[in-house]
């Protein structure tokens, strides 16, 4: 039984499961599912009321998001004590052939080694994934007027245009970013 949970769920059941707890998430507690806006009630939960942005009554209108970033959180923790050591990720063989030509090799783990660990955050392009990164994802979620899970799983569901407007750009940057930042980055 564990070695099956120690295997990623397919697609056909993971899909289902996640566009089945919408319809559950708004009938049941008319809640959306979307984590940016925790980021904003926890800003608001913390800082002086001098910011217009973040001053509105937190504990009412941001509870639900608290607990699923919670929630997310303390899955990941979880995640982490289940996973088999040395798991490694299951890829397709043109996607190992195309790291393998950008100097990606360490394929243990979730993330690639060489991007993610603590030595490779001191260096230009560790610092320049974190900061730019960073800057991008908070402009663009602010910008768009929510994330990607909010836009692509609510958004989409609930038939909303700019949802459809924001998974498109979504896509759009992804596809720039692996085939054009991404080399320049680690060159």
């Amino acid at each position: 039984m564990l070695d099956y949970l120690s295997q990623p769920m397919p697609w056909y059941v993971a899909g289902p499961l996640i566009g089945l707890t919408l319809p559950l998430l708004l009938i049941v507690g008319n809640k959306t599912f979307g984590i940016s806006s925790s980021f904003q009630h926890m800003c608001a939960a913390v800082l002086p009321k001098k910011f217009p942005y973040f001053d509105y009554d937190w504990k009412t209108k941001g509870k639900w998001h608290l607990q699923l970033s919670l929630g997310i959180i303390l899955g990941g923790v979880l995640a982490s004590f289940f996973t088999p050591k040395g798991y490694t990720i299951q890829l397709a063989e043109s996607t190992v052939t195309h790291l393998r030509e950008l100097g990606i090799t360490n394929f243990s783990g979730y993330v690639p080694a060489e991007l993610f660990n603590w030595e490779v955050l001191g260096t230009a392009p560790g610092l320049i994934m974190l900061v730019l990164g960073g800057l991008l994802i908070g402009f663009g979620t602010r910008y768009a007027s929510g994330c990607t899970s909010g836009h692509a799983i609510t958004g989409l569901a609930t038939l909303q245009k700019a949802s459809l407007i924001a998974v498109i750009g979504f896509f759009i940057g992804g596809i720039i970013s692996t085939y054009f930042l991404l080399p320049i980055i680690l060159n």
